[in-house]
């Protein structure tokens, strides 16, 4: 049988599918979180200076390496399991802790990563959050527990997966720089599941962060593009009004302005585009969680409608209203090209008619000057002739006067029909 040959990349596609697998976390347990993003062309970044990181981490717990080029990796640091991940903007960390500490959320546990290794970290903290998970058999106790973890009118609890775990965050960063997240697992709910709960709800508070980072893009826009939209009203109001031969200057403001449009658009179309895609992301991963109302509280995906979802539809709305500039300016410039083309035909039409009033004028001076020419040709032609044929008409008995009176006539008649004829060859070139 023919061997068949496969496609270079197939293995490495297929085996992307299976390359992050989620945690297996059994109750009780910690998690701590921390994400990390270079403050500008987080995209076209080193990404060796990430794995360069991720190694000097690993060489403080002695552990193993990352095979080169990995975009992910899941090892033992100590007494621990870490998980690192490099996604297009930004690299994640994430160790799991057996047992629950000396107490709830402590700042302590952040000391996993050492103080001078944050300080080289190739970007600034995104976001870092400390997730706590019990086990617990009912729901006696929880509210107790929320009430003194968490800011209650911003708190947020769910009953996921079928009621298998109830999750809790408030949102908030509290005062060690933390994001604080708790989830409460049944027994029946297996260790798998627990590591696919805590998966989902550091993804939802990670690409929740990335997300108002177009927010933040939409608030340094609005000064400049209030400004550009008034220059862009006055500039169309105008165009009635515009006096004939000022069409030209008005067109050259416009363009400027279309041209810093399309500067901004260059400048934001990636955050936009980004902002929409990890909005679609919180979204999803809310609800692969399947939540249900958790004693009457509200729900993740209520506190994302109320508080995440303006801010989300203010990004779309002010992307929607910079291409709305851009379209009018476009529609405005098109306007006033046409107005242009108008003014320049009519200064052509002008310049059509003088030039045929000129030409008008010179066929006349030129027939004027025709009649001169022919005479004046005559009379040389008639003189040059007299010389040549006066030898011959003396024998004749003819005067050089009477030779003269026969010639002229014939010579003008010759010489007009030869001058019209060569300008009709002309006309008609």
């Amino acid at each position: 049988m023919t061997k068949l040959e496969d496609h270079p990349l197939r293995y490495q596609l297929a085996n992307e599918l299976h390359a992050r697998p989620f945690p297996s976390l059994g109750a009780p347990c910690r998690a701590v979180f921390l994400a990390i993003k270079q403050p500008s062309n987080a995209v076209g970044r080193d990404r060796d200076a990430d794995r360069g990181h991720l190694l000097a981490l690993l060489d403080r717990y002695g552990a193993d390496h990352p095979s080169p080029g990995a975009t992910h990796f899941f090892g033992t640091i100590g007494k621990y399991q870490l998980k690192w991940e490099s996604h297009t903007e930004f690299i994640t960390y994430t160790v799991f802790m057996d047992g629950l500490g000396t107490k709830p959320f402590s700042p302590d546990d952040f000391e996993v990563f050492p103080e001078d290794w944050l300080a080289n970290a190739p970007g600034n903290r995104m976001t870092s959050a400390l997730v706590r998970i019990e086990e617990q058999s009912d729901n006696a106790g929880i509210s107790d527990k929320l009430a003194e973890w968490f800011v209650p009118e911003s708190l947020a609890v769910s009953s996921v997966l079928e009621d298998t775990a109830v999750v809790a965050s408030d949102f908030r960063i509290d005062a060690a720089g933390h994001m604080r997240s708790v989830i409460f697992v049944r027994p029946a709910s297996g260790d798998r599941r627990n590591g696919r709960i805590v998966q989902r709800v550091t993804e939802i508070e990670t690409y929740k962060s990335m997300s108002m980072l177009g927010l933040a893009r939409v608030r340094e826009l609005s000064g400049p593009m209030g400004a550009l939209d008034d220059e862009l009203s006055a500039l169309v109001s105008s165009i009635g009004q515009t006096e004939v031969g000022d069409s030209e200057a008005t067109l050259e403001a416009l363009m400027s302005i279309a041209s810093e449009l399309e500067k901004l658009i260059a400048r934001t179309s990636f955050r936009f585009g980004a902002t929409g895609a990890y909005e679609a992301l919180v979204n999803q991963r809310i609800e692969v969680l399947r939540e249900n109302r958790f004693e009457g509280r509200q729900t993740m995906g209520e506190f994302m409608m109320r508080r995440f979802d303006p801010a989300m539809r203010t990004v779309k709305a002010t992307e929607r209203r910079l291409n709305q500039l851009a379209q009018r300016a476009a529609r405005a410039g098109d306007l006033l090209r046409t107005r242009v083309d108008v003014e320049r035909s009519a200064q052509n039409q002008k310049l059509l008619e003088s030039m045929d009033a000129r030409a008008d004028a010179q066929l006349k001076l030129q027939k004027t000057v025709e009649g001169f020419s022919v005479a004046a040709i005559s009379y040389y032609a008639v003189n040059l002739l007299g010389y040549l044929g006066f030898p011959l008409a003396e024998p004749m008995g003819i005067s050089k006067n009477m030779l003269m009176f026969f010639l002229t006539i014939p010579v003008i008649i010759g010489v007009f029909f030869v001058v019209r004829l060569i300008r009709r060859s002309v006309e008609s070139a």
